[in-house]
């Protein structure tokens, strides 16, 4: 019996590879004979009251008529950053878990503790620290001018003592920093381990929905990029926040993931001053930095971030291959879809660039995932290939099919009308896609098929 008359939690060795349980570890999975596969885990809970009761933050309750539930407006608090609050999905939301990753040194603690010392001022805040000493905080604070009078800071790493902490403080709002430092003591493990980090998140989301604390977990990234731990890390939060950015450039990127109380894909946009992250509120002007001269090989795509128009430059290089199997390099874009891209200009359009290196590249840094994006890498393209420059009033958005046709995407007008507000003056999109009513402005040159696509270039 362990103190307190409690008896202690069974632990168990489980299987990645099969989920067999078993009560001692070995090199060897007995059930499908994999090696290395056991991690330790612990025993299900054989009551109602155990450590899983109530994972959303009630417990004990009975079968009911969906329509019978009580519907309360969710109430949002704003973080005084409106590009935090459109990944967030307007505000921060009572209860919620939202987890943020990135590659080191991109901001991740910056943000948060920028955030976290506006809210302290009507909130009560809490900083948990894993990874930094409160000196090496303080000075951080310092460093960007924050006001922090009212911030509680709490170096641990053990996630029972923090929320025996958070238990006795009750913040409103409270960050993780960060959760691959956090341990149980239910377990022998190391921390940063598959199963501390299942256990201390499990346990921190079960108190957020309890308490109704609104909660940031910063998380690891791998060097391909995801996020360090078990992929059911993603499934336990509310929402999963990206950091995204160059080496050496100045602006930072959030993307959402997951979202259960917004959009997903949705991007905001922040630049690192001395001073801390500053949000950005017209990322167009920005990824619109053009030459003052016309030059081959670059038009402007109007792509769209989960609610946001997004204008971006997209250019292309093409030139002759010394090789026999030529290059098809991209940078903020899918590779195998450029392939994809030649092979239906070849096809239905008879130019063949089977013999010519071709790089793509989206400016800023910005990843594209739409298709939206075909009928602009086609025309950089063309335009590099036939050494012949394209309009600079000219902005495109479209997809190709295979057969060659120009299909539709969605919120067509509402990307014109951001094309129209930055001064662009003829836009080619698809025929569908062409708006009833004229805007003011903006010549709309409706293609259906690649040979009108191949006249205009």
């Amino acid at each position: 019996m362990a103190q307190g008359g409690k008896k202690a939690a069974k632990t168990l060795y489980t299987c990645s590879a099969c989920g067999a349980s078993f009560a001692k570890w070995s090199g060897q999975c007995s059930e499908c004979h994999s090696w290395n596969v056991l991690e330790e885990s612990l025993a299900p809970a054989t009551s109602a009251k155990g450590r899983f009761a109530g994972y959303a933050g009630t417990g004990g309750q009975q079968v009911m008529p969906l329509t019978e539930v009580e519907i309360a407006h969710e109430a949002r608090t704003t973080t005084d950053s409106a590009e935090l609050d459109r990944v967030l999905g307007g505000g921060l939301v009572e209860g919620s878990v939202v987890l943020i990753g990135g590659d080191p040194g991109i901001g991740k603690s910056t943000l948060l503790i920028q955030t976290l010392a506006r809210l302290s001022v009507n909130m009560r805040s809490l900083y948990v620290s894993g990874e930094e000493s409160p000196r090496q905080i303080s000075l951080r604070a310092m460093r960007l001018d924050l006001a922090v009078e009212k911030l509680k800071l709490l170096p641990e790493t053990c996630v029972d003592r923090i929320i025996a902490v958070a238990e006795q403080e009750k913040p409103q709002v409270m960050v993780l920093d960060s959760i691959q430092t956090m341990y149980t003591e239910l377990l022998q493990s190391a921390p940063g381990s598959v199963s501390q980090v299942r256990e201390a998140t499990a346990q921190l989301v079960h108190y957020a929905k309890r308490s109704g604390t609104a909660l940031f977990l910063v998380g690891h990234v791998t060097k391909e990029g995801s996020l360090a731990g078990p992929r059911v890390l993603e499934h336990m939060v509310d929402t999963v926040l990206y950091f995204e950015g160059e080496a050496g450039s100045q602006f930072r990127l959030i993307r959402t993931i997951k979202n259960r109380f917004g959009a997903v894909n949705e991007l905001g946009m922040f630049a690192m001053t001395d001073k801390g992250l500053k949000a950005v509120s017209n990322p167009s002007a920005i990824f619109l930095s053009r030459q003052a001269e016309q030059v081959p090989g670059s038009v402007i795509l109007v792509t769209r971030e989960g609610t946001r128009p997004l204008l971006v430059e997209v250019q292309a290089l093409v030139d002759e291959s010394p090789l026999a199997n030529p290059r098809r390099i991209t940078l903020g874009l899918e590779q195998n879809r450029l392939s994809m891209l030649l092979a239906v200009l070849h096809r239905h359009g008879g130019i063949g660039m089977f013999d010519q290196d071709v790089y793509v590249n989206v400016v800023g840094g910005v990843r594209i995932t739409e298709t939206a994006s075909d009928l602009a890498v086609l025309m950089a393209a063309l335009s590099s290939f036939r050494n012949r420059p394209l309009d600079q009033g000219l902005v495109v958005f479209g997809e190709l099919g295979l057969t060659g046709e120009i299909r539709p995407v969605p919120n067509g007008p509402e990307r014109l009308r951001e094309a129209a507000k930055h001064g662009f003056k003829r836009a080619v999109v698809p025929k569908a896609n062409a708006p009833k009513q004229p805007i003011a402005g903006l010549e709309v040159v409706p293609v259906e098929t690649l040979a009108e696509v191949l006249q205009i270039t």
